[in-house]
């Protein structure tokens, strides 16, 4: 029950935030903070408990962010209601990619190209078609009302972020207890070994990546709702996806928590960076280059494992929750 508590625990605390501050300074932080926690989970379930790196997450980001607009402004639809097709439209994608290359064994940097290689291609058929508004974009017309998933504060975002992080969290944390996680960390140490074991890699792989697709596309719909804009750049750029698996990374792969600390401390460093060298573009990315290299070099089991025994630095399912 240790990690349900912890769950639960962290939710009520960062519920209770605008509860104690009517900071818009603060509001926004620990929102941004908890929208990169959401993709640095969404990565996490596939890169770090499955072992499947993907360079192109900004593929399912990008689907989730186009449904949850085109449903609400060509298909009339209610953004609550919008929000489960972009995340079904997400895990659709996932699962189409996943498909094609596991199908035919692409792994490693082959697999991780495959999927920049397919953000790529949806970033150029969104340039070029008219109901994604092409190179223009699309933005949301300003309704501002808690019914349409439009809220007067940052309070209002906070918690619906904070939603979708509990519900990538419960996930991550079923994952690590379940026969599922069990299989898909086999298959992640040792695929062919899993294989003679009786693990089936193809389909626990499937279902990894459509459960991380339709996470990512979550996140992806929230930015929509939030910025009320998308464009291919930003749905589909590699900024995203860099985010996503460096934080991951930093914080500690196949880890619960590894994700969130990750999330938080490159936020805090973006921060510090927009304040000192807000007048170099792209100054940002360097750094999140070189404090990559330095945690590889110096912390390879990332944030969560500092101080952890080597041998559990690598979260497992526990004995009686395979079942």
């Amino acid at each position: 029950m240790k990690d349900w508590l912890s769950i639960a625990v962290f939710a009520l605390v960062v519920a209770c935030v605008p509860l104690t501050t009517g900071s818009g300074v603060v509001l926004n932080f620990v929102m941004m903070a908890l929208y990169a926690s959401l993709m640095a989970l969404a990565w996490n379930i596939l890169g770090g408990f499955g072992g499947q790196f993907s360079f192109g997450h900004a593929l399912f980001f990008g689907t989730g962010a186009y449904v949850q607009a085109i449903a609400q402004m060509q298909g009339g639809l209610n953004p609550w209601l919008a929000l489960p097709l972009a995340l079904a439209a997400s895990a659709g994608v996932g699962l189409f990619v996943g498909a094609l290359s596991f199908r035919y064994g692409l792994k490693g940097s082959y697999f991780a190209l495959v999927t920049l290689a397919f953000a790529e291609v949806f970033r150029i058929v969104a340039l070029s078609v008219p109901f994604t508004g092409a190179g223009v974009g699309l933005m949301l017309p300003l309704r501002e009302s808690p019914t349409n998933m439009q809220f007067g504060s940052r309070a209002g975002f906070l918690w619906l972020v904070l939603g979708l992080v509990v519900l990538a969290l419960a996930v991550s944390a079923w994952l690590r207890q379940s026969r599922l996680g069990a299989y898909l960390q086999a298959v992640r140490d040792n695929e062919d070994a899993a294989r003679a074991v009786g693990v089936n890699p193809f389909r626990v792989k499937l279902v990894a990546i459509g459960l991380s697709g339709a996470l990512m596309g979550a996140a992806g719909a929230f930015y929509v709702q939030v910025f009320q804009y998308i464009d291919p750049a930003i749905a589909y750029g590699p900024s995203t996806s860099v985010e996503a698996l460096v934080a991951a990374i930093v914080g500690g792969m196949g880890t619960l928590w590894g994700p969130v600390l990750g999330a938080v401390a490159l936020h805090v460093l973006a921060d510090l960076t927009r304040n000192l060298f807000g007048q170099l573009p792209g100054i940002n990315m360097v750094i999140y280059g070189c404090v990559l290299v330095l945690i590889m070099m110096f912390l390879p089991s990332g944030i969560a494992g500092v101080g952890v025994p080597a041998r559990w630095r690598r979260d497992r399912p526990r004995e009686g929750g395979r079942g």
